[in-house]
């Protein structure tokens, strides 16, 4: 039988090139009972992730557009429309009323020269979308955080 002293917070994973053999350690296949070890600590991924509660919101991306942007097909955003873009800012906008997620651009020159914003994908291939008096900007929030599934 073994203790929870045996089992030791903070073991490295693998070994590195230049350690000759393997040691042999024990290692658990479970997680254990929770009220053996008080050291572990549930981590709550609303804390972690999640800074303006009544303000963000959960999406899920369609298209490979923002790709090079680590953004793909399926993966699931979180939108936190607390927040105020700025120039670099992945953002969810409103493009001829469909949702669009893109990177907001805006020349140096700041605020004065709105009408050369756009909003560009991470993909060269896709046109940049110019906002212009036709085309007002209307940001629906800011991408914090994506989840990818990786099975």
């Amino acid at each position: 039988m073994t203790s929870p002293d045996d089992f030791i917070d903070g073991t490295p994973v693998g070994r590195d090139a230049r350690d000759a053999a393997p040691t042999i350690r024990r290692t658990s296949s479970a997680f254990g009972s929770p009220g053996t070890d008080s050291t572990v600590r549930r981590l709550d991924l609303n804390d972690a992730f999640i800074r303006h509660p009544d303000a963000t919101f959960v999406m899920r991306a369609a298209g490979t557009a923002m790709q090079a942007a680590g953004i793909d097909d399926g993966d699931v955003l979180l939108v936190d429309r607390a927040l105020t873009a700025v120039h670099g800012s992945v953002v969810i906008a409103v493009v001829e009323g469909d949702l669009v997620c893109r990177r907001l651009e805006q020349p140096a020159g700041g605020p004065a020269r709105a009408t050369a914003l756009r909003l560009a994908a991470a993909d060269p291939a896709v046109a940049p979308i110019a906002i212009t008096a036709e085309t007002p900007l209307e940001v629906w929030g800011v991408v914090t955080t994506v989840i990818k599934s990786l099975a």
